[in-house]
This record gives structure tokens, C-alpha cells and sequence, in this order.
């Protein structure tokens, strides 16, 4: 495998542990504490940088229709993280509005789709390989 595309394939599992924790975080506990929104910060640099190997590394070019489906899913969790800092910086800890409850699991399981897809489309490669 490209060294590139290896070290994205790596940094973007990287990047779904941190979306991971951080959105269980904030779906558990119905707040934006510091570490959820620091596990969010984290996951989308590393998202971006994940992305951005990709490209590098892909002799496809990044508009293809897995790559649609990526950007909008790190624009997706770019905004959400947007949102949750947005939210704890004007109310602190409080409890988080019904509305970014809700895009919070939207956002990650749209970001989950285009994980997968990617996932599923190296797999497929290999196996025509």
C-alpha cells in the first residue's frame, strides 16, 4: 500500500476514536465538557489531516463520489464541533440544546457512513488486486 494512503488509513482510525469519545461523551452526559470538546478538536485536525493523505495519495483526485461523501462528512463534525464550542463557550457546562443532542449523532453517523464506505471500497481493491 502507499506509504500515504498508509498513514491516512491510520490517522483516520485515529480520527474515529476521537469523534468516538467525544460524541459518546456529550451523548451520555448532555453537556460539552472540556474533554468532549477537546476530543472533538482532535478528531476533526486529525480528519483534515486524514483527508488530506488521501488525496495525496489517491491517483483518483479528490472528486470522486467517495470523496463528496467525505467532505461533507468532516464538514459535518467540523460544524458540530463549531456548534459545541459555540455552546460552551456562551453556557459553560450546561446542559446542551434537544437541537445539537440531535446533530451531534447525525453529524457522527453520516461521518460512520463515509468511514465505512472507505473501508469497504480499500477491501473491495485488495480483493480485485
Amino acid at each position: 500500500m502507499n506509504p500515504i494512503l498508509l498513514a491516512g488509513t491510520i490517522i483516520v482510525n485515529l480520527a474515529l476514536i476521537s469523534y468516538a469519545v467525544g460524541i459518546i461523551g456529550e451523548q451520555r452526559s448532555h453537556r460539552v465538557s472540556s474533554t468532549v470538546l477537546t476530543f472533538l478538536v482532535v478528531g476533526v485536525v486529525l480528519d483534515v489531516t486524514a483527508t488530506a493523505c488521501m488525496i495525496a495519495g489517491s491517483s483518483r483526485g479528490p472528486f470522486t463520489p467517495h470523496g463528496l461523501l467525505g467532505f461533507s462528512s468532516l464538514a459535518a463534525m467540523l460544524s458540530e464541533t463549531f456548534f459545541a464550542w459555540r455552546h460552551r463557550k456562551a453556557n459553560g457546562d450546561d446542559v446542551v440544546p434537544m437541537w445539537l443532542h440531535r446533530w451531534s449523532r447525525i453529524a457522527f453517523g453520516w461521518w460512520l457512513v463515509a468511514y465505512v464506505t472507505g473501508a469497504l471500497l480499500v477491501m473491495s481493491a485488495r480483493q480485485a488486486a
